[in-house]
């Protein structure tokens, strides 16, 4: 249903170096790299960022989430661990999310332009 999604971003050399780190531990790595975006996926580019020089400084309000889908709660956390060491912000640590299921597992983040982006798995399958 959904070829990409993109967000924007203030500065694209440093966000293309956070997603790298917290993308690279879901496998998803960085395909394209154009002069006012990049493309982040598996085979093709899925999800993009791009650059917004005037876009407000962070926290970004604009309601936007993305969320990819991981193997493992381990990755779960390994996105999380590795967003913070990159320096994004937690917008809600790994574990389970009841009132979405029993199974889901999710991390939560902001980027350094304030977007959110969560990684889930259902634990009963991993």
């Amino acid at each position: 249903m959904i070829d990409h999604v993109s967000v924007p971003v203030r500065d694209l050399a440093a966000a293309a170096r956070f997603y790298e780190a917290v993308l690279g531990v879901l496998d998803i790595v960085k395909l394209e790299s154009r002069p006012a975006t990049v493309g982040f996926g598996k085979k093709y580019s899925e999800f993009w960022i791009n650059l917004r020089s005037d876009m407000p400084a962070a926290p970004s309000n604009s309601g936007a989430h993305i969320c990819f889908r991981a193997r493992t709660t381990d990755l779960i956390d390994a996105f999380h661990a590795a967003a913070l060491k990159a320096g994004g912000s937690s917008d809600g640590a790994p574990g389970l999310r009841p009132h979405h299921g029993d199974d889901y597992y999710a991390a939560f983040i902001r980027d350094l332009d304030g977007n959110r982006i969560e990684a889930v798995t259902f634990a009963s399958k991993t």
